[in-house]
């Protein structure tokens, strides 16, 4: 964690956290999607390296509960509410690709693609009209149907309305906004490849952090690559795959050195979205944007050879929350989800359980104020 280094009186490292959702897939895949959910997956039919397939979380995940929480309150509520970057992740869709949930059954695809990310977010919808015009067509035919269809196309039919008011609204949000910033210059034709993951990051964070000074969003995620992935860091001279890496016994020297050469990398860019943050003065306030942020890094697992998600690794930096920073806290292999209910209290939403209640009987992790 050098690169983290002058952030030290700003982190909190936490140990003893443990993803104990179980029930059906792989711990990859109950490591990536019940990560920020805490609840089990739906059965289903995709296969992973387990004996039982299963489907998607069963349940929300917790930056799109602390998104609707916000979006709930007039003065917290903006545009998006949150905001899903990738970098590096597949255009596949099954549980090891997607740790944001919207809700059961809801996964929630990361935007990989910087170029895409910028339009959705400062593009100036010069078919806007026609897509108004669209949304209403659109409307109309969804209040004729619904007295045709069954009780469970009902509800899926009102999701649907529910994406078309989203949508209306975001229309209508942009034609209020009015930037605080300037966009960010994005360096062109930086195609989203492997070998590009360096320069699509910085992209990244200067997309993320560009949206949270105009007040887009209040919840972001960003996440690199997938659960089982293949990326090859060839720019740290790493031409091994980072899972097949992950799989060499400890004591394999070589690839161990390869694993803190490839995990010092992504601490580097940890420590340029937080130096961002420090850089960047709270929009209509004191200090710096990271006086007001809180950055949660964690990982699927918590040792890749083993597959064990005990231990998960978590940090915390910024000091957004009433969290007491510069520490390292030890707890005795406690669910991870009291972790998530803490996130949501620091907030001021009092939920009394989140994910699995089985694992919330404990309350908030203890020690953090």
């Amino acid at each position: 964690m050098a690169p983290l280094e002058p952030f030290k009186q700003r982190m909190l490292v936490l140990h003893g956290l443990c993803n104990k959702v179980r029930g059906d897939g792989d711990n990859h895949m109950r490591g990536m999607s019940c990560l920020l959910t805490g609840i089990e997956l739906f059965p289903g039919n995709i296969q992973g390296g387990s004996d039982t397939p299963a489907g998607w979380a069963s349940g929300i995940s917790i930056d799109q509960e602390l998104k609707n929480f916000f979006q709930s309150r007039e003065e917290t509520r903006t545009r998006f509410g949150s905001l899903e970057f990738g970098v590096g992740v597949t255009d596949r869709a099954d549980p090891w690709t997607r740790m944001s949930y919207g809700g059961p059954n809801q996964p929630i695809a990361p935007i990989s693609d910087p170029y895409q990310m910028y339009q959705k977010l400062y593009g100036q919808l010069k078919d806007k009209e026609s897509l108004q015009s669209v949304l209403d067509d659109v409307r109309d035919d969804l209040k004729k149907v619904r007295k045709l269809i069954s009780a469970e196309d009902r509800r899926l039919l009102e999701d649907h309305e529910t994406l078309v008011r989203q949508m209306e609204k975001e229309i209508s949000e942009a034609d209020r906004q009015k930037l605080r910033v300037s966009p960010p210059s994005l360096e062109e034709g930086v195609a989203d490849q492997n070998d590009n993951v360096p320069r699509l990051s910085r992209m990244q964070i200067d997309l993320l952090v560009n949206s949270f000074v105009n007040d887009m969003a209040r919840v972001a995620t960003l996440q690199y690559t997938k659960s089982v992935g293949q990326a090859r860091m060839k720019w740290l001279d790493v031409s091994n795959g980072h899972h097949e890496l992950s799989h060499e016994p400890d004591k394999n020297e070589e690839a161990v050195a390869k694993l803190v050469k490839i995990n010092q990398w992504f601490a580097g860019e940890l420590s340029y979205l937080v130096q961002k943050l420090a850089n960047t003065p709270e929009p209509g306030g004191a200090g710096s944007l990271l006086d007001s942020t809180l950055v949660v890094w964690t990982n699927e697992l918590g040792k890749g050879n083993s597959h064990t998600r005990d231990n998960t690794p978590f940090i915390l930096v910024g000091n957004g929350l009433d969290f007491r920073m510069g520490r390292s806290l030890r707890y005795p292999r406690v669910p991870h989800n009291r972790l998530l209910m803490s996130l949501a209290h620091g907030f001021g939403h009092r939920i009394e359980r989140f994910g699995n209640a089985n694992f919330c009987g404990a309350g908030v992790l203890q020690n953090l104020t």
